[in-house]
């Protein structure tokens, strides 16, 4: 159901064995599963926190909590643990608890939106942006806003072109062009306006 690499295991067991308590486990929850907000959430778990309708993984030294109602969202999910310079990063990957993205029969919004909900909005948030859809034309020209932590940035061109439009035009093939709205020089006004068939992006 769930692969937790050996390195993972021995940053739980540190972590368990710093807490000095008898019996703590480290319990995995999903939060809004089946929706681009989805996302998990490891706690420590006390014995008498325990509910019962736990899946239980016995592993090097500890036991791991998969949270029941959680559990089928996580299959092929993975936990590994890289060090680095600074400690170290916990990588969670668990492709199904957003759900499935909309199907060919959604519209092309829907199927914008949820792309930009479950897949590139949760990659920019670690900088503090923040991307939101103001319009999909009937070419399929896609027009996003830029804020937050990318308001302004210098690097916005290069995350629009290689990241944000890449992943949008690998998913939903349809999209023509995606364009910035954003005034990223003066403020937080968006100054796209349609003049004879231009728009008035800088």
């Amino acid at each position: 159901m769930i692969d937790i690499s050996e390195r993972a295991q021995q940053h739980f067991l540190r972590l368990l064995s710093q807490q000095g308590i008898e019996g703590l486990s480290i319990r995995l929850r999903v939060t809004a599963p089946g929706t681009p907000a989805a996302n998990c959430e490891l706690e420590f778990c006390e014995p008498d926190e325990l509910t019962g309708n736990e899946w239980t993984l016995e592993c090097d030294g500890f036991l791991f909590q998969i949270e029941g109602d959680s559990a089928p969202w996580l299959d092929g999910a993975s936990i590994d643990y890289e060090s680095n310079a600074t400690g170290g990063q916990l990588n969670i990957r668990a492709p199904r608890i957003k759900g499935d993205m909309p199907g060919i029969e959604a519209s092309l919004v829907e199927r914008v939106r949820y792309v930009l909900d479950a897949e590139v909005n949760p990659r920019i948030a670690a900088h503090g942006g923040r991307i939101s859809l103001l319009e999909v034309s009937a070419e399929g020209v896609v027009v996003l806003q830029f804020g937050g932590g990318c308001h302004g940035c210098g690097m916005v061109d290069v995350t629009l072109k290689q990241g944000v439009e890449k992943t949008l035009r690998e998913r939903v093939p349809e999209i023509t062009e995606v364009r910035d709205a954003t005034d990223h020089a003066g403020g937080s006004n968006p100054y796209y306006s349609k003049h004879e068939g231009q728009s008035a992006l800088g």
